[in-house]
């Protein structure tokens, strides 16, 4: 399995899941605050809507959910070796799901993911990723041994 990801903001999630279930005939399959998902088979394509107030119909990031782990080391591994710049996340809390993935940048500075869920998991205070996409530092949540995710309560990302 693999299909393309779209990961667009909106300035009203409630308003931007009733127009994307009538414009792809689907449901979400996944709703938390300011955070929804449709895995819509017909084109295969994740849509992904973050609630982003005043950044509404920009582009978020793009990426490629593919079925394993595996898949994400052979991705990794194909772009190095095309001489593209690769960050790797092994087991990180990102939309509330725990994954592994390899990012890449476009030539105007799109980012691009290419990963697997390995489970779902609840974010702390709406929050989406564990690391900051302006600095690539690691932000205040991060996935326990147990499977827990836990957070800095002074610190938010996205």
């Amino acid at each position: 399995m693999s299909r393309v990801q779209l990961a667009l903001n909106v300035d009203d999630l409630d308003a931007a899941i009733a127009f994307y279930s009538k414009l792809f005939s689907a449901t979400p399959a996944k709703v938390r605050p300011g955070y929804a998902n449709f895995a819509i088979a017909e084109p295969p394509l994740k849509l992904v809507l973050i609630e982003n107030v005043g950044q509404g119909g920009s582009l978020n990031h793009l990426g490629v959910e593919v079925g394993s782990t595996d898949d994400v080391a052979a991705a990794q591994a194909r772009l190095s070796s095309a001489g593209l710049t690769t960050a790797s996340e092994d087991g990180v809390a990102c939309c509330y799901a725990k994954q592994d993935k390899v990012w890449v940048d476009g030539p105007s500075g799109e980012p691009w993911e290419i990963y697997t869920v390995l489970e779902d998991v609840e974010m702390p205070g709406g929050q989406l990723r564990t690391v900051d996409p302006a600095t690539g530092a690691s932000c205040c949540a991060s996935i326990e041994p147990e499977g827990a995710v836990t957070a800095d309560a002074t610190a938010r990302c996205c």
